[in-house]
């Protein structure tokens, strides 16, 4: 394999990598704030194309006035799901909770079906779809969008869980909840804003990505597994150990693909989830060195 065959792979896999650890804090964030794995989180991924697709196309409004519209819709999204699935549920069980929110991604994804048909949509790239040259490989414009957009994702995360009261509000919840309550924090209002920040996390990895992927009703599904992946490598942190964690699943994703058979592409994922439940549960990193927010 020539170097700039390899080249190529690793950076086709860190932009896809950068997809995956984006909805993976999102998975993260309401992990530890609810003790909640929301298996509707794919959705919003989807929603956040969509509802750009929408913001372009119908209400013709110009990018930059689209995607921030197309996160605020995502985000109301997420707060009526919290208010109305999950809120007023009573002693919920685990199992009681997975089910609401697989019942609630059917729900969304059924809705979306209804809205915007089961046809794929195209969202025009951020600048254009010409080629750069990096070393002997090349890269789109859209590629770099998408590191440099979680880049700024990352840097913004950790300022608010570790520079401001709510974020550091939100942190406490996730060491212990009773606690949190009896120093005054409002840990329902905490449990909001988590689904709050996942669901405009999650529109947000859709928006970019769509220019490459396309969209369509059904996207959120797999988006949302790689996420939960990389996840899980990443110990359910919303540090830099997801983002890492979903780096190294989008490139070895991308290496499977180009070395073994584009076919085996989703498969890898798996078995690599696999590997990690088997052998190392707490992550990849280990729990000592898990950011838990």
């Amino acid at each position: 394999m020539q170097l700039d065959q390899l080249l190529q792979y690793v950076l086709s896999g860190l932009s896809t990598g950068a997809i995956y650890a984006l909805i993976g804090i999102g998975f993260s964030i309401i992990y530890n704030a609810t003790g909640i794995i929301n298996f509707a989180q794919g959705e919003f991924v989807m929603l956040g194309g969509l509802l750009t697709l929408s913001c372009l196309n119908l209400l013709q409004l110009p990018p930059w006035a689209a995607v921030p519209c197309a996160v605020a819709a995502a985000t109301v999204i997420g707060l009526l799901f919290e208010r109305l699935a999950i809120r007023p549920l009573r002693k919920p069980t685990p199992i009681s909770l997975v089910i609401i929110t697989i019942g609630g991604s059917i729900l969304i994804r059924g809705l979306a079906m209804l809205v915007w048909g089961k046809d794929t949509h195209s969202i025009p790239p951020f600048s254009g779809d010409e080629p750069i040259a990096v070393g002997g490989a090349t890269i789109l414009p859209q590629h770099l969008w998408i590191l440099a957009i979680t880049l700024v994702i990352v840097v913004i995360n950790r300022f608010y869980f570790y520079h401001t009261i709510s974020g550091k509000a939100m942190r406490a919840c996730s060491y212990n909840r009773t606690a949190a309550g009896l120093v005054g924090i409002d840990v329902q209002r905490m449990v909001l804003f988590s689904f709050m920040i996942s669901s405009a996390m999650g529109a947000i990895a859709g928006i970019i990505v769509a220019p490459l992927t396309m969209t369509a009703y059904d996207v959120g599904v797999m988006l949302g597994l790689k996420g939960f992946c990389a996840a899980i490598i990443g110990g359910m942190s919303s540090g830099l150990a997801t983002v890492v964690g979903g780096l190294i699943l989008g490139i070895l994703e991308s290496l499977g693909a180009g070395l073994i058979s584009s076919g085996y592409k989703d498969a890898i994922a798996f078995i690599i989830l696999l590997l990690i439940l088997f052998i190392r549960p707490q992550g990849l990193f280990g729990k000592a060195e898990s950011e838990r927010v």
